[in-house]
């Protein structure tokens, strides 16, 4: 009965312990994450303005938002439109860049730094350089253009190119930064063995990159569609600086929108409303893609 009763208080200091040190972590969870998270729940059913106290408004907000709110769907479309052209277009160019530098190539080390360097960059002075960069008349893109003899648009002050050039800056920001290495991580971890089977099949490049490498990676193929998509979904900084939502809100993307509500005119309670109706489309899509990733994507020792 001592051993044991001994036992009892060692494993209970140690759970003690235990929470004493994990103890600023749950304060700050608690804090920061979960008590914002249910009080914009609640803040999303109320008229909220800061100056005045929540009324209960029931489903306004929501109503407001689909109903009443021309720029909500504005948004939802701009913000769409981006994520169909930057996910696809960002993972596949990722996926290139790993392939090349997986490659025994002379200064590997050099270009695979050379390729990270734009995550580093801070995106407001990211989106400050390329703002520049695309100005119209003394951007260095429509110099050297004009030094082709090609007119250069005007990018970010043309409403039929600030998305684009909107998706090209979040192109050159991204392609080469984490997605890239998780490739390549997942690149390096594909069995030698498979490789030298297939051509002893008699499989050229092509079909062992076709059968071999894309089936062994879909894992992170997944891990990234699913981590671009929301990152597509958050874009922010670089519309709000570069545009400010313009011209004609052409970039009008959904966060800027919510931001705006919550920021510029006070309206937290129906900017809580938005930001529940965004979780819930994130929550649907990533839903979605844990479905339909049963058919497509290989982990070893099952499917």
């Amino acid at each position: 009965m001592r051993i044991a009763g001994k036992e009892l208080r060692t494993s209970t200091a140690e759970a003690v312990s235990g929470y004493l040190y994990i103890s600023p972590w749950l304060i700050g969870f608690v804090l920061f994450t979960f008590g914002p998270f249910i009080a914009s729940f609640l803040l999303s059913f109320a008229d909220y303005a800061i100056a005045t106290p929540p009324r209960w408004a029931g489903l306004g907000n929501f109503r407001r938002a689909f109903l009443q709110d021309d720029l909500f769907w504005k948004s939802l479309r701009v913000t769409a439109t981006y994520v169909v052209w930057m996910v696809p277009t960002g993972i596949t160019i990722s996926l290139l860049l790993a392939v090349l530098l997986n490659q025994p190539i002379r200064g590997n080390a050099f270009f695979r730094t050379l390729f990270f360097l734009p995550t580093l960059t801070p995106t407001v002075a990211a989106a400050l350089l390329w703002k520049w960069m695309l100005h119209p008349e003394v951007g260095l893109v429509n110099s050297l253009l004009w030094g082709l003899r090609i007119r250069g648009p005007g990018w970010l002050s043309d409403p039929d190119w600030a998305l684009p050039s909107i998706i090209i800056i979040g192109l050159w920001g991204s392609v080469g930064g984490g997605r890239m290495i998780i490739f390549l991580a997942a690149l390096q971890g594909v069995p030698q063995e498979l490789y030298e089977a297939a051509e002893i099949d008699g499989a050229g490049g092509l079909h062992k990159f076709l059968n071999v490498t894309l089936p062994m990676i879909t894992p992170s193929i997944f891990f990234n569609l699913v981590i671009g998509i929301i990152g597509a979904f958050s874009t922010f900084a670089v519309a709000y600086v570069g545009t400010d939502g313009g011209p004609m809100y052409a970039t009008w993307f959904y966060m800027l929108h919510l931001v705006r509500q919550a920021m510029q005119y006070f309206q937290m309670g129906y900017a809580s409303s938005l930001a529940w109706i965004l979780f819930i489309i994130l929550v649907f899509f990533t839903f979605l893609q844990l479905r339909l990733s049963q058919r497509w994507v290989y982990y070893a020792g099952g499917k």
